[in-house]
């Protein structure tokens, strides 16, 4: 069994793969400050509900974008499932040709995505991450990395309006009855879910016309679910895509990509 891990700024999401199939998936908040011992009493304890011992995995493969939260992850690896992680980096044959300006810059998550989404449809792409930031991805048809947009994630605008403001609730993520609010909350709900939708919609179209390709829009992420059903240009919400894409570069490395 293979252990793929996603380090994301507020969620770590990891999941255990048999035979190429995701088999079960677990969230948790990012916390820096817990040390290796305290994460792997947490993934051994998981994994044991769900009836997998440490001596099943065979593998781990880890992406973060949480640099001072990687060194306990890979400790744990190795004192619990006594495996090194394969750590995700522009140093990977990832089958994609990168042209950002500083690869390093290039966050491993939105790496994995662009590979795994190219590998799976061999054409044009825009991958959208709508997580705690919400960025984009353009890949061509001949598999170059050409760049992406970053903006700041829904939740972060929700939270911005909560604490930047006197009176302003903070309010569920979800979607409202109507545009036009007829409360506060509903009206908030509103601008967050109708406003990123069009920020998805717009930066996609322009993204599209740089391309001077038809490229597939598939969508990933925690909020991609609430966004999608609201946008025009989104054509697949890919839920798991980091997770296997995870898995398909392990495989890679290891000469079975």
């Amino acid at each position: 069994m293979l252990l793929a891990i996603d380090i994301g700024n507020s969620n770590m999401v990891w999941g255990i793969f048999e035979i190429h199939t995701l088999k079960q998936h677990w969230r948790l908040n990012t916390d820096p400050a817990r040390t290796s011992d305290e994460h792997g009493k947490i993934f051994e304890s998981l994994l044991r509900a769900s009836g997998i011992g440490p001596d099943q995995v065979t593998g781990v493969i880890l992406s973060s974008v949480v640099p001072a939260l990687t060194p306990a992850i890979e400790q744990m690896s190795e004192t619990l499932f006594h495996h090194k992680a394969l750590l995700v980096s522009p140093d990977l044959d990832t089958g994609l040709k990168l042209s950002y300006t500083n690869p390093r810059e290039l966050g491993s998550d939105r790496l994995v995505n662009a590979a795994a989404a190219y590998a799976r449809y061999k054409c044009a792409l825009i991958i959208i991450d709508l997580g705690t930031a919400t960025t984009f991805c353009a890949i061509t048809q001949a598999g170059e990395y050409l760049g992406g947009v970053i903006a700041p994630g829904l939740g972060i605008a929700a939270d911005a309006l909560f604490s930047r403001t006197a009176k302003l609730p903070k309010v569920d993520l979800v979607r409202p009855k109507t545009v036009i609010g007829k409360d506060t909350v509903s009206s908030i709900q509103s601008g967050l879910i109708f406003g990123y939708a069009g920020l998805v919609d717009e930066i996609v179209v322009r993204m599209q016309q740089e391309l001077e390709e038809k490229a597939r829009v598939i969508a990933t992420g925690g909020l991609s679910s609430v966004i999608a059903p609201e946008s025009r240009t989104i054509q697949e919400v890919s839920p798991f895509l980091t997770l296997e894409g995870l898995e398909w570069l392990y495989r890679r490395t290891r000469g079975d990509g």
